[in-house]
């Protein structure tokens, strides 16, 4: 669940047609599951600007991008961002179907975001570098 902090909007995010088509249809056949988490990717594919796969800038967390971001506590992480069923914390492939997923998807590098963990603590990330390589 993402926050609108007061005197910080939410940071602008771009997805791909074709990654916006995909994960609305994953976030509504997700909604019995996990209403809250659902619900907010749909939330964020509604604001999101859309644009064809190949005009989506090289520094944009989509489906498949390696993510390093950086947490508000100084924590550095690199992930995966995938599909559920391709998910493995041990391997550092999170879903999208996550809170920290969902505020991932769309950002650019130096972009930050305040989201809630599933038992309710506010978080912040910062992207510190994106690769789309593996894709």
């Amino acid at each position: 669940m993402h926050q609108n902090t007061p005197g910080r909007p939410m940071p602008a995010i771009i997805v791909s047609a074709a990654d916006q088509e995909r994960l609305v249809g994953v976030a509504m056949a997700a909604l019995d599951r996990t209403p809250d988490v659902a619900e907010e990717l749909l939330a964020e594919m509604d604001r999101a600007t859309v644009v064809a796969a190949d005009a989506l800038p090289a520094n944009v967390v989509r489906m498949g991008s390696t993510v390093t971001f950086r947490t508000a506590n100084g924590r550095t992480r690199c992930v995966t961002l995938v599909f559920g069923g391709e998910a493995d914390i041990a391997m550092d492939r999170i879903s999208i179907l996550t809170p920290v997923g969902t505020a991932l998807i769309g950002l650019a590098v130096g972009q930050s975001i305040t989201w809630t963990t599933r038992d309710g603590r506010e978080q912040e990330l910062t992207v510190l570098a994106v690769d789309n390589t593996a894709r």
